[in-house]
Formats: structure tokens, sequence, C-alpha cells
């Protein structure tokens, strides 16, 4: 009886351990060869999709829908991402064996829809550091009741909260510039009367506005000495041979919403040492560019020390200046506020802008008559939008599935307004 019952723990302890086993190798990715009747170690892709529910192709062939972790032998593949409506999502991946690559597909609408955000017409949208407010300027002709600096939140505010935009001054300003403080609670404008601080919260009149032209120039050195000291402690806690290129080699830099990347453009000529980090596995494998030139635009993924190649034609950050002072001296702010109202429709030297849409993983590049969104490696170019508007600003929201552009829907003779782009 003693022997039988040992007997059964044995082979209690071998059939859980075969079966732990066995676990263990399917999550590791091990399966079942048909031609060999043996185990082979495979890769997992672990494949997502917004929205979801859209169909995977690997190699052309279909193998499941989203979301999915689907075993794949080791190799080189061409991965698809369909769904009805929206553009299709390809990118090369390359699977290790017993190693999780994960993708994110973000699909983006084949047909988006417009809807009117502003009716007034508007000149000169600019948006504050944080991304969840736009200024604009309603001008005097046709608008004597609603004339003067508006300001619009971007974030989705819960149901019963006012989305509408809001008037934080009146009177005459087409000639005016402004510069929106770090916190963005604040907007110093310069009219033709004079320097004014204004609170972006509430309506001041004309009347009750305060002249600080006597403090103008103490206002705007405190707020970039923030804006730069932050960027600062940001670069700090990057590898130090990193912090060398962008204190050096970088004529502008703008980190993720997360943190996470930095896009730049290279002022001069410099290489990235490898292995800056350990390397993560599962990390990407799209091919990188670590000699970068003056000129080019790169992007550089803190957590995985890779460096991809973005452009090599002339883009500006759009409008989010604080995160692109130079490190090492203070600016013009004459510059900066040129660059960040695009007099004339333009932002700085060029009608092409780069900004980070909201997941921070993909960027936003506005040009004449079009724009795409890519993802943060360089690949996967989607033209989401195709038609007239006021290049470049096609600017990002807090929101996934929308984007606002200025636009007269190809109407000359009328003034743009901000239209809301839904492109998901």
């Amino acid at each position: 009886m003693t022997k039988i019952r040992i007997l059964l723990l044995l082979l209690t302890f071998f059939v859980v351990g075969s079966i732990g086993t066995l676990f263990f190798l399917y999550a590791q990715g091990y399966r079942l060869n048909r031609q060999t009747l043996s185990f082979s170690p495979n890769g997992l892709l672990v494949i997502k999709s917004h929205p979801d529910g859209a169909q995977v192709f690997v190699n052309g062939e279909l193998e499941t829908a989203t979301n999915a972790t689907v075993p794949i032998p080791p190799g080189t593949y061409d991965i698809s991402v369909k769904k009805e409506g929206y553009l299709s999502w390809n990118k090369r991946l390359t699977i290790e064996k017993e190693v999780v690559t994960e993708a994110t597909a973000h699909l983006f609408r084949v047909a988006p829809s417009l809807s009117a955000t502003t009716f007034s017409g508007v000149s000169n949208p600019s948006p504050s550091p944080d991304m969840t407010k736009i200024s604009y300027i309603v001008p005097l002709a046709g608008n004597q009741n609603s004339e003067g600096l508006w300001v619009i939140d971007t974030i989705n505010l819960p149901l019963g909260f006012s989305r509408d935009p809001k008037r934080i001054t009146d009177g005459n300003l087409e000639s005016s510039t402004w510069v929106w403080s770090p916190d963005a609670s604040e907007i110093l404008l310069t009219s033709p009367t004079g320097d004014f601080l204004l609170d972006t919260s509430k309506f001041t009149s004309q009347a009750q506005r305060t002249n600080v032209v006597a403090n103008r120039t103490v206002i705007l050195a405190n707020w970039e000495e923030k804006r730069k000291e932050k960027l600062e402690a940001k670069v700090r806690q990057l590898p130090d041979d990193l912090q060398e290129v962008l204190n050096r080699k970088t004529s502008q830099i703008l980190f993720s919403p997360d943190q996470d990347m930095i896009v730049y453009t290279a002022s001069g000529s410099a290489t990235i040492p490898e292995k800056l980090i350990r390397e993560l596995p599962g990390a990407s494998t799209q091919s990188q560019q670590r000699d970068i030139k003056q000129g080019q635009t790169y992007l550089y993924d803190i957590k995985e020390d890779r460096n991809f190649f973005i452009t090599d034609e002339e883009v500006d950050f759009t409008g989010l200046i604080p995160n692109y002072v130079r490190l090492n001296k203070l600016g013009d702010w004459k510059l900066l506020a040129r660059r960040s109202l695009g007099v004339g429709g333009e932002i700085g030297n060029s009608m092409r802008s780069l900004a980070w849409y909201t997941s921070s993983r993909h960027l936003i590049l506005a040009e004449d008559a079009k724009i795409t969104i890519l993802d943060y490696d360089g690949t996967n170019r989607q033209i989401v939008y195709s038609g007239s508007y006021v290049t470049p600003y096609a600017l990002p929201t807090l929101s996934l599935d929308r984007l606002l552009i200025l636009t007269n829907l190809g109407a000359n003779s009328s003034l743009p307004n901000l239209y809301s782009l839904s492109i998901k």
C-alpha cells in the first residue's frame, strides 16, 4: 500500500511537472511542428489595433484578428493590419525565438470628417506649451461683438462641462503678438498700445488691461528661464553621450508627451554611440541611423536606445517653442513670438511642421495640401488628410480621434476657421 502511494505521488509530480513545462514552453512561443513532430522555438507577436477587430495578415496570409498573440517561427515578416473604412497599417518586423514582439497599429479613417469649431474667422492659432489650449485672434472686420483674443481647450471634458471657446480680451488685435507662460495660465500680449499680462481663465476687457511694458523684459526672461530649466532637467536624466549631442549638435528638440522619446533637428554632424543602455528583449528591429547630419531631423527612443531618421527636409516643431529653446543660451523673444504665431502664414522659414500625436508613438507632419501621421520609427506614413488648409496649421489635441486644422474649405474670399478633423 505504501509503495502504491509513493508511486502515485511520483506520478503526480511527473504529470504536474510535465504540464508545467509544457505551459512554460507554450508561453515562450514553442509549438508542435507537425512535420517533425517536435516542439520548435517560436517568437510571439502581440498585435493590437485602435480600433480593434482588424484583420492581421502575415506575408499576405490572413492569420488572426486584433487584439491577438500569434506564435511565429523566427524570421522577417511583412505584417499588415486592415479594417474596412480605415487606412491599412504595414510594417516589416523581425521575429526572434522566445522573444515577445509587440506592435500596436493605430488605424485612421479613409474618409475623415470635418466639423467647424470656430465660426467668426481665425488668425494665428498658437498652442499652449502643454497642448491643452489653443489661442487665436478673431479679427475686427465683421465681428464687432466677438473680436479679440480667444482660447479653446483641446482636452475632452466630461459630459456637462463646456468646451466652447472663450474670449480672454477684446479689441482689434490683428497686428498683435503674444507668448504663452510656461504653465499656460497666462499670456503676454503685445499690441500697438502696450504690453498686457492676461489670465487665460477669465475675460479682461480693454479698459481693465494693465500695461506692463516696463516689466516685459523681466517677465519674458523669467518665463524662458523656467522653460530652459525644465528642459535641462529632462536632458540631465539622459546618458552623458546623448546629452553632449543634444546640447551641442541640435537646433530644436521636442520631448514626447510621455517623455520617453525625443524628436530633434541636427545643427551639425555627430555620432550617437551604441549601447548607451542595456538592450531590451523585443526592442524595435527597424533600421536606425546613429550618424546624424546637419539639417536632418531624427527621433531618439530613450527606453530602447534607438535613433531613427525622420526627414531631411526643413521642418519646424509646431508652435511648441518652450520645448525646443536652445539649451546653451537664452533665445531671441522676437524670433520666438514670430515663430509661435506664424506671422504671414509661416512658422519660422518653413511651410512644413512636425508635432507629436497624443499617443507619443506617432508624429504629425503638416505640409502643403496634406497631413501625414507616421510611426515614431519613420515608417508607416499615412496621409490622413488631403485637401485645402492653411499650411502648416495642423494642430494636435489631447484626443486620439481628432486634430484641429485651419481652413476656409477652399473659399478664398472668406477668413479661415478652426475645424475638428475626425481621423478615428
